[in-house]
């Protein structure tokens, strides 16, 4: 089976979610359509990750309830090993609302629920000593004490065991506010090993950094912390990276924006794919943009992410491959 410690894998820890999106403009009113699906920041780069031909397992915690099975059952349809502790709590539900055109709306409701129950107890040891990377984000911690130690067990594991730490910084101000993020994340930041970041997140970690700094000296100011590796994500201005000390610059790939949900998750994804594959930093950054731009011309969080195949679909210029 796929994800099983026969092959470099991606470790991750998080929270998966039912989300409920509306599918068009307007608002939720009796006897509007809705779209059932699932999300999760860490499951969607650990999908990300399997599409592209790469090994990854997700650790969770997940209601005995239809929507937790629904959530497993998508995982692993993904090739995702999925190794979650069950609980009787519900599960945590996003509700998307497109309102206008142009304006969405996000609602949580993620307290006392299954995902918000995770804990140190849910992280098998051995699969995160024996993994390739171990990939964490600033969201599970952003969900209470237990998830956020959860994480922390996860990065000590890790760093224990040399496994490279990879940290998502993905801040969310729903969850939480700038300071408690700070203040849980630095300790994570310090021990990770690559960090990926927008212009605004990377200000966040970093006290007395300058609102004009541009992404050079953002990504500086990140590995001054600790890491090795810092990417800076500049949106349609693509990215910016230092790894090991050296610069790269990755354009964003052209393509008409559908939908911007999900696109550091796939951004993530595509560069964590070819770290396991052992590829060098310009493959890692140029698949990090392919997937992103797959992302973003697509509607839901991963649901139009690419199988490596379809990757070159996004080199060509006409609109229909002949």
């Amino acid at each position: 089976m796929k994800g099983l410690i026969t092959e470099p894998y991606l470790v991750t820890v998080g929270e998966a979610l039912a989300v409920l999106s509306s599918p068009g403009p307007g608002p939720l009113v009796l006897g509007a359509a809705m779209r059932l699906g699932i999300a999760g920041a860490e499951s969607n780069v650990a999908i990300g990750v399997s599409r592209l031909g790469g090994s990854a397992t997700w650790i969770g915690r997940v209601s005995n309830d239809e929507l937790g099975e629904l959530i497993l059952r998508e995982l692993r349809a993904e090739g995702v090993t999925a190794v979650a502790t069950r609980d009787t709590a519900p599960t945590s539900l996003l509700l998307k609302e497109q309102r206008t055109a142009n304006r969405g709306r996000t609602r949580y409701y993620r307290t006392h629920t299954a995902g918000a129950r995770l804990c140190p107890q849910d992280v098998p040891e051995h699969l995160v000593a024996g993994a390739a990377v171990l990939h964490i984000t600033g969201i599970t911690p952003a969900l209470g004490d237990a998830p956020a130690l959860a994480v922390r067990t996860a990065v000590d594991i890790a760093s224990a065991a040399g496994v490279p730490i990879s940290l998502d910084i993905n801040f969310r101000s729903l969850l939480w506010d700038e300071t408690k993020a700070r203040d849980t994340l630095l300790p994570l930041l310090r021990k990770a090993d690559l960090v990926f970041a927008g212009s605004y997140e990377a200000r966040l970690m970093v006290p007395g950094t300058l609102d004009g700094d541009g992404p050079e000296q953002l990504a500086k100011n990140v590995c001054a912390l600790g890491p090795a590796g810092a990417v800076i994500k500049l949106g349609d201005a693509g990215a910016f990276a230092l790894l090991d000390g050296k610069a790269y610059r990755q354009p964003a790939v052209p393509v008409r924006v559908h939908d911007t949900v999900g696109a550091g998750d796939a951004f993530a994804a595509g560069y964590l794919a070819e770290l396991l594959a052992g590829e060098p930093p310009e493959r890692r950054l140029r698949t990090a943009a392919l997937v992103g731009a797959f992302a973003v011309s697509s509607t839901g969080d991963w649901e139009g992410l690419p199988r490596r195949a379809e990757l070159a679909l996004l080199d060509h210029h006409d609109d229909i491959l002949r």
